[in-house]
């Protein structure tokens, strides 16, 4: 699905890369998770990967797309659509149906398809009822699903969420996270989840940690959440359960050191 080659990127001429030197293959279907402090460049990949801003160096295929290419440009973004941190930024219409019904009009859908395709969306991000409400009464989390589903309705091949979790509160971004991993296993639409919160990676196909502009780990959330020690060198807090099995692995007890959630911790205990 995206197939990134030597890539580099700075914002300004004379200061040093943002990005410096990324390979990275998502394949279709994908769940990935990126994780990284702020300034990593995780945000700057992001828009990259939607043709916001264009390599220095290197290129981006998105499905075979060039984004350097501007005349494929439409279709890049039709692909792969993109959320974005804060919702209140993605919502343009006055009523929810019509704000999900807007990406659809702008690609000249038929209006009974785009009946047909808010609805499913909307269904598919559970706020089927809040059809006729207008955003502006919806709590965070509800206001980022109907970004999502505003991006659905346009039937994108992959969906980039660039940290949309970031200002909703620990309900919202539990809302928002079963969306996105409902997207990713029922759907099948690959995802690219870029996100500073480690819980949000876990269950991931596959992690990649950034750092100052490159990838420094990736892998197996299960594998990756292991490097506990690195993980921390670079500023990022580790799942507790993980720091957890650590702990009890070096006190003696036989328990794997690749545990992710409490429901694996439980489980491992029952069994000593």
């Amino acid at each position: 699905m995206i197939n990134i080659k030597n890539l580099k990127f700075k914002y300004k001429e004379g200061e040093s890369h943002v990005l410096k030197g990324i390979d990275l293959k998502v394949e279709k279907g994908e769940f990935l998770v990126i994780i990284g402090h702020n300034g990593s460049g995780k945000s700057t990949l992001a828009k990259l990967m939607n043709g916001i801003l264009i390599p220095d160096e290197g290129e981006i295929l998105i499905n075979g797309m060039d984004t350097k290419d501007q005349e494929e440009i439409w279709n890049i973004r039709s692909t792969a659509g993109m959320v974005f941190q804060n919702p209140d930024n993605q919502l343009v219409a006055t009523v929810v149906e019509e704000d999900v019904a807007f990406g659809p009009e702008n690609l000249g859908i038929p209006a009974e398809e785009i009946r047909r395709r808010v609805d499913q969306s909307l269904d598919i991000v559970g706020m089927r009822e809040f059809s006729k409400k207008p955003p502006h009464l919806l709590s965070g989390g509800q206001k980022q699903r109907v970004a999502i589903a505003g991006v659905l309705a346009m039937h994108p091949k992959c969906i980039i969420l660039d940290e949309p979790t970031a200002m909703l509160d620990p309900s919202g971004r539990k809302e928002v996270v079963r969306t996105v991993e409902k997207l990713s296993k029922e759907e099948n639409i690959t995802i690219i989840h870029i996100t500073h919160f480690m819980e949000e990676a876990i269950r991931a196909d596959r992690v990649i940690v950034m750092d100052a502009g490159e990838i420094v780990l990736q892998g197996k959330p299960e594998k990756v959440f292991t490097e506990i020690d690195k993980l921390k060198e670079i500023g990022l807090d580790v799942p507790y359960v993980t720091v957890l099995a650590k702990e009890l692995k070096d006190s003696g007890l036989e328990i794997s050191q690749e545990i992710l959630s409490v429901e694996e911790m439980v489980n491992q205990l029952c069994q000593l």
